[in-house]
């Protein structure tokens, strides 16, 4: 029986792990998706928020897991807050940066601007 539950709760994490980490398929612009820091920002997307989960593996309380956004499909004039650890896409601009707790992507990162708010222009 233990054995059995040890290999339930293995396939569990395993499948939660690949949920997070996956790359979000035909996603709607706009949509928010989470996913293990460790893998990258696709293109068209940007990084909105920081945050720590067992689930991504670490044993500290280090940032490990991030939200990010869809941009490619949003309508020209859209406006948008992205944290400043992925480059914003071709047809964006930043037009303010500013400090954001929610965007702080490494431990001791410290007070300076991390955040963007940027604007569709093309």
């Amino acid at each position: 029986m233990t054995r059995l539950r040890t290999t339930a709760m293995a396939l569990a994490g395993t499948a939660a792990m690949f949920a997070l980490s996956a790359a979000p398929a035909q996603a709607a612009p706009g949509d928010v998706t989470t996913t293990c820091a460790s893998s990258a920002t696709p293109a068209g997307y940007v990084d909105v928020n920081w945050g720590y989960s067992p689930s991504c593996g670490t044993q500290n309380f280090a940032p490990n897991i991030k939200q990010i956004k869809q941009l490619t499909g949003l309508p020209v004039g859209t406006v948008v807050e992205a944290c400043g650890s992925t480059y914003y896409p071709a047809g964006w601009v930043a037009t303010a940066s500013y400090y954001s707790s929610g965007c702080v992507a490494f431990p001791n990162g410290g007070f300076n601007n991390n955040a963007w708010t940027l604007k569709r222009v093309s």
